[in-house]
């Protein structure tokens, strides 16, 4: 599994997940947290089993992004809906993919080194509209490494 957070125009920037067999893109605008918010639920997927939810929001488009864990495997929905405000039948699933709690985990510390590494924080910053979101990602590479010491 693979993520790649390109930062498309001031305020906007395009996010594409892939597995072995498919791809799918979805695009977020700055007016929410959309990066924190998908750092966050991965988070929340690698610490416990259950669902943990992030939306990025396309004005008006939205891709609401579910995951579902159940032991170590994750269950991965990509749908996109005609407004933020619909319900999750409201909308079309563009991806779908059974990843484990490790590759899940990596491919979001992986797809968010890369842009970090390739804007800096600073001109990530000037770009997005927002900071980068260093706090969310430290989180997610912490709750990672000792989810992986637990489970060796």
């Amino acid at each position: 599994m693979s993520i790649t957070w390109t930062l498309s125009g001031r305020g906007w920037a395009d996010c594409l997940v892939a597995d072995e067999q498919t791809q799918a893109e979805s695009t977020a605008s700055y007016i929410t947290l959309a990066p924190n918010e998908l750092l966050e639920a991965v988070t929340q997927v690698v610490l416990r089993e259950g669902e943990a939810r992030a939306q990025l929001e396309a004005e008006p488009t939205a891709y609401r992004w579910i995951f579902y864990r159940e032991r170590d495997q994750v269950w991965i929905q990509l749908l996109e809906l005609p407004d933020g405000a619909h319900h999750d039948k409201a909308g079309t699933q563009i991806w779908s993919s059974w990843q484990t709690v490790d590759s899940v985990a990596r491919a979001f510390i992986c797809g968010f080194d890369e842009v970090v590494a390739e804007h800096g924080e600073s001109r990530y910053r000037d770009k997005w509209g927002d900071p980068f979101p260093r706090d969310e990602l430290e989180k997610l590479r912490t709750t990672w490494r000792q989810f992986k010491t637990a489970n060796p």
